[in-house]
């Protein structure tokens, strides 16, 4: 099966702080899946490194200082929902948390480290047109 995957959680360095989170558990699936990388916010036209983003409640997407990013977290999402159909995908694995990616609970736009319920802006759009979504915290055994 194809899978739509979060490029940092296979070790490509495109986080906002230039680095990556290779997760042991989604690098094992590629013994049985065939795992298409996207980084939807490098996709939405930003650099990398950039500004750490927040969503917040209001679903804007901003840096720290207040700078609004929505557009292009907006833009990001919907080339990465081109890729999965563009490619087939069934599934998607994305990193928690995130703004983009993030399903269930996200930074709440404060950056205090407070977690609220809500969705990134792929994860969302990816939910939906009702993709399967799992992160690198779930148990995806079934896949």
């Amino acid at each position: 099966m194809k899978i739509l995957c979060s490029a940092c959680l296979l070790g490509l360095r495109c986080r906002y702080n230039g680095e990556s989170k290779p997760s042991s558990k989604v690098l094992a699936l590629l013994q049985r899946h065939e795992l298409v990388p996207v980084c939807p916010e490098q996709l939405g036209g930003l650099p990398t490194p950039r500004p750490p983003c927040e969503r917040g409640a209001d679903g804007r997407v901003r840096t720290k200082d207040g700078e609004d990013r929505t557009a292009a977290f907006e833009r990001g999402a919907e080339e990465a929902l081109t890729l999965l159909r563009l490619t087939g995908c069934r599934a998607a694995i994305l990193k928690s948390k995130s703004p983009s990616c993030g399903k269930g609970l996200i930074y709440d736009g404060s950056f205090t480290g407070r977690l609220i319920e809500g969705s990134g802006v792929l994860a969302e759009k990816l939910l939906h047109e009702n993709i399967r979504i799992y992160t690198e915290e779930d148990d995806f055994i079934q896949l």
